[in-house]
């Protein structure tokens, strides 16, 4: 059994076990990872000699750091992240480079068939339709996404938003509200298999699915991290927010919306943003919570996506793709039934 994890922001982890009759007979650890001294890669492998199956990550990382002791160096890598690699190789997780990736850069749809469309494509992907793919949405109004648990009353200012015109819609994704302009706004998904991400945890999944666009933000300049648990930030501010769905057919749903421009005292007439949520973000202005991409890049923001594309094609490939009849009028379908309808917008009032 093989197994791969690349720690984000870090080494890449590689397991590779012979199993017999439920139990880890043989394991053998590598990677691109430093680690002093010598010896350790022994007693690690050690470790995981004699491993019940179906033992957990943590108890996993528990028995890796019971062998190394004082004087052992990880760099780049930990015992959470061994056990997560041992968990991948006995789940069959697959890697990014196992599966031919599709890109759709969609023209500009209304909120609700967007929050349609995000549900049909990770559908398509769970039954195998439609290989794993990369979205890049494009806004055909003002738009408040709010999450799927989020009170429309506490979030939404009605009134505000009536004034500028903001469209407001409930996604199926849990996390946060947000705002979005059409030349402002950066929005993508990911629709990937479900063993794409065996072996992690939901917040471990979420690092996993962000590495690439957080290196890409890297490479365009930006000092760019992940932030536990959805948020990708800079030391100007926060740049994008995630959230993610995970299908009983196999899929998983996970999208992000990055800040390229906006107009912050427009947002603040529309969201309810908190005292309290301010403070958790250690800010006491909603002013400085986000901050664009344009400003830190110079670029505009086809370039942006332009490079941000690119970075995804270098390291795991990308062929063209569209989206059909079909698939639009399924969306259309579920925007009548479900997406549009004012019972699914205040499923929490």
């Amino acid at each position: 059994m093989h197994g791969e994890y690349k720690v984000p922001g870090g080494k890449l982890v590689v397991a590779d076990l012979d199993v017999v009759d439920g139990v880890v007979r043989r394991a053998q650890l590598s990677g691109d990872f430093f680690l002093e001294p010598d010896d350790a890669l022994e007693r690690i492998n050690g470790a995981l000699a004699g491993l019940p199956i179906e033992l957990p990550v943590a108890q996993i990382a528990a028995r890796v750091r019971a062998v190394l002791g004082d004087g052992v160096e990880m760099i780049g890598f930990s015992p959470e992240a061994v056990a997560v690699a041992v968990r991948r190789a006995l789940t069959g997780a697959t890697g990014w480079r196992d599966h031919a990736w599709e890109f759709v850069h969609d023209v500009p749809r209304e909120p609700a068939l967007q929050m349609a469309l995000d549900e049909v494509l990770a559908e398509q992907v769970g039954s195998g339709e439609r290989p794993p793919t990369l979205r890049i949405w494009e806004w055909a109004s003002n738009a408040v996404i709010i999450g799927s648990f989020q009170s429309l009353a506490n979030e939404v200012d009605l009134d505000g938003a009536a004034k500028h015109d903001v469209t407001v819609v409930r996604r199926i994704s849990g996390g946060g509200a947000m705002f979005v302009e059409p030349g402002n706004t950066i929005t993508y998904s990911l629709y990937v298999p479900e063993s794409l991400v065996s072996g992690l945890s939901f917040v471990e999944s979420y690092a996993f699915l962000d590495d690439w666009v957080v290196g890409a933000l890297n490479d365009l300049g930006i000092a760019a991290t992940y932030q536990p648990i959805n948020d990708i930030t800079s030391p100007a501010g926060k740049i994008a927010g995630a959230a993610q769905k995970r299908f009983a057919g196999g899929a998983v749903l996970h999208h992000v919306t990055m800040a390229y421009d906006m107009d912050a005292a427009k947002m603040l007439e529309v969201l309810r943003i908190g005292r309290e949520k301010l403070s958790d973000k250690g800010t006491t202005s909603a002013n400085k919570r986000v901050d664009p991409l344009r400003s830190q890049t110079g670029l505009e923001r086809a370039a942006v996506i332009e490079r941000l594309v690119g970075s995804f094609a270098g390291r795991y490939g990308l062929s063209r793709s569209t989206i059909d009849e079909e698939t639009l009028d399924e969306a259309r379908r579920r925007v009548t039934s479900k997406f549009g309808t004012r019972e699914w917008l205040t499923r929490v009032p």
